[in-house]
């Protein structure tokens, strides 16, 4: 399924960090995958939340995954 008008645009930074969250990896961890500080991991993953109107980072990476808005599986 493809982002239209009424799907929330997520950043290039909230997608990887929501595809790292995906696969198991804690702030901690995608901060070291990303080279981003572990504040900036959650900034990125709150916001996503946010444009996703959900409460936590697991619904959000479901929400997006069900838009099209984030491939799930490992590159």
């Amino acid at each position: 399924m493809e982002a239209d008008a009424d799907c929330p645009r997520l950043t290039k930074r909230e997608k990887a960090c929501l595809f790292w969250a995906a696969q198991g990896k804690s702030s901690f961890d995608i901060s070291r995958i990303l080279e981003i500080s572990e504040h900036t991991v959650n900034f990125h993953i709150k916001n996503a939340m946010r444009k996703l109107n959900v409460g936590n980072r697991i619904v959000a990476v479901q929400k997006a995954a069900r838009l099209g808005l984030v491939d799930l599986k490992p590159q």
